[in-house]
């Protein structure tokens, strides 16, 4: 992802604005439920399942089921992968690449 002559290039993937900030948020903790982050990112169902999918299906996360709790229906945990969070960090770069000062 990095060019000599330009700089790191951003990763069209998490460039879109719902898809970094998931990446964001999973990026500071091992792995959230995806109701919290529906809640964190103010993403509707709908959406935040859709920005999940591009991104599982690129390999950049996982989601793992998990119980429950006793109600309603079974918890979903979603995570960074390794290739997941070395293309959040190095889509990070891009940005700061292209914000630094001369």
């Amino acid at each position: 992802m990095t060019d000599s002559q330009d700089g790191p290039h951003l990763d069209p993937l998490i460039h879109e604005l719902p898809r970094l900030r998931i990446c964001a948020v999973l990026a500071a903790t091992n792995a959230v439920e995806s109701q919290t982050l529906k809640q964190i990112t103010d993403l509707s169902d709908s959406a935040l399942s859709k920005h999940i999918k591009r991104l599982v299906d690129a390999g950049y996360l996982q989601q793992q089921p998990g119980a429950s709790g006793g109600l309603g229906r079974p918890r979903t945990w979603v995570s960074l992968t390794e290739l997941g969070s070395r293309a959040y960090e190095q889509h990070l770069e891009a940005l700061r690449h292209l914000t630094a000062q001369p």
